[in-house]
């Protein structure tokens, strides 16, 4: 069975968890989608003020190209990303290009993204994602969602009979992929990160990880199961709109409102009758913690000098983020742009 996942765990994990993709699914080239928050601010222009009085009150908003600086040291840089294969996207800014190019080391969260890897990591990891205790999907979700589910597992090329054995997390994570995003993958394009560690490796420049994939599957799986529920109806709530939730993502991204993800996805969950409790251990396990254990395996590049660090952007900005955690262990870290 050909099976590629994408490590993401809700739209906005494009911008949190390492990309990859499916190999399956529907080929259909009308993928263009409209911005929800656009949108939001014609309709409930209550709840976007709302949004973005949340997203821009985020300490270190507003860049995704940071210079860190220390002692004399080589410049480092640190770069957010998001996991998507859109051309607006990947299409690298001279200032980007520039300090990529002049990089002794690129560290990505994940240094093998490569198909092969991926799949013998998840086959590794089936545990974390298949129900082996008796438990199953269909009896935890209403008849309608798990229809649902079963047609989302359908669609990724997966037989819907398998739906009943998944983990909610693992379903979310591939309802967080659109049909047109999966596509793309199949045909060929890459995700910005994967753009950056090509563009590395044609330089010469060694290219390693922050993290592994078993690290990134464990941090989903880790959420607890009535969270993970939660965060898989809301997912369920908008599939008819994931064309549209991508081309959101790809305009927060391109406007340097990244921290308006997040509160955008809250703001969704209330449409969904999910409360905002259900995404506490996500943000703890998918930023926080994840960030702390970034910052210490970054440490020794760090101190080398040098390195382009290219992690996805959500994990940059607030008061646990990169670039905080960064001026905490005496780094002077700048916004370029």
């Amino acid at each position: 069975m050909r099976f590629r996942l994408s490590l993401a765990a809700l739209p906005i994990a494009a911008f949190l968890v390492g990309p990859a993709a499916f190999a399956a699914g529907p080929k259909d080239d009308t993928c263009q989608g409209s911005d929800m928050l656009a949108e939001t601010k014609v309709t409930n222009p209550e709840v976007y003020e709302q949004i973005m009085a949340e997203a821009e009150a985020t300490e270190n908003a507003g860049a995704l190209l940071w210079k860190i600086e220390r002692d004399g040291r080589p410049t480092s840089y640190l770069f957010g990303t998001v996991h998507l294969t859109d051309d607006r996207v990947t299409k690298l800014s001279p200032a980007v290009l520039s300090a990529l190019q002049e990089a002794k080391t690129v560290a990505l969260e994940v240094a093998d993204l490569s198909e092969n890897a991926t799949a013998t990591v998840i086959a590794q990891s089936a545990p974390l994602a298949i129900y082996s205790d008796g438990r199953r999907l269909d009896q935890m979700l209403s008849p309608s969602e798990y229809e649902s589910v079963k047609n989302v597992v359908s669609r990724s090329g997966l037989p819907a009979d398998l739906a009943a054995l998944f983990k909610p997390w693992i379903v979310s994570m591939i309802l967080s992929v659109s049909d047109c995003e999966r596509t793309k993958v199949q045909q060929g394009k890459r995700v910005l990160d994967m753009k950056i560690a090509e563009t590395g490796k044609s330089l010469g420049i060694p290219v390693v990880g922050l993290e592994t994939i078993p690290d990134q599957l464990a941090a989903l799986a880790a959420v607890p199961e009535k969270q993970q529920l939660d965060m898989l109806r809301v997912s369920l709530r908008f599939a008819h709109r994931m064309n549209d939730l991508m081309e959101t993502l790809v305009q927060l991204y391109l406007d340097r409102r990244i921290t308006a993800a997040l509160p955008l996805q809250l703001a969704m969950a209330r449409q969904a009758g999910v409360g905002e409790g259900a995404f506490a251990s996500f943000q703890q396990k998918l930023l926080t913690e994840r960030n702390e254990k970034m910052i210490s395996v970054a440490e020794p590049l760090l101190t080398q000098g040098g390195v382009f660090i290219a992690v996805g952007a959500l994990h940059l900005p607030s008061k646990n983020g990169l670039v905080a955690l960064l001026r905490q262990a005496g780094y002077t870290v700048t916004a370029v742009e």
